[in-house]
């Protein structure tokens, strides 16, 4: 249970941060681009390779605070983390087929599936 507690907690902390990222951003950077979401993105996916390298390769390392900062505050902040660390995984392990349908199934899917939730939104709502 302290685990899920301390993913909780990470991922409170996590959504908060990407939420103050975003305001600077917006203040920083013309709006024309979504700045905000690509620096979260980019931050987490180098600080999910970081952060599990070391977990993976530290005995040490506690299970909580890997759980408070991979799952917790990395999945707050981004979860494109996780799905860039699980795609590096499978070609790490010699699957690159599976690799690869797994990124092309995730970025057309996810297109798709946003592209269809929004238009059942208007066809509800207007």
């Amino acid at each position: 249970m302290k685990p899920f507690l301390c993913a909780c907690l990470g991922s409170a902390v996590g959504g908060g941060v990407r939420y103050l990222v975003g305001i600077w951003a917006v203040r920083r950077f013309p709006a024309t681009f979504p700045y905000g979401t690509l620096i979260v993105n980019l931050a987490g996916c180098f600080l999910m390779g970081l952060l599990m390298h070391v977990a993976l390769n530290v005995s040490s390392f506690p299970v909580n605070l890997r759980a408070a900062l991979t799952t917790g505050f990395l999945g707050g902040l981004t979860t494109y983390s996780a799905f860039n660390y699980e795609t590096y995984r499978l070609l790490d392990q010699g699957a690159g087929r599976t690799a690869i349908v797994y990124l092309g199934a995730t970025l057309v899917g996810c297109f798709v599936l946003g592209l269809l939730g929004l238009l059942l939104a208007r066809r509800l709502v207007g």
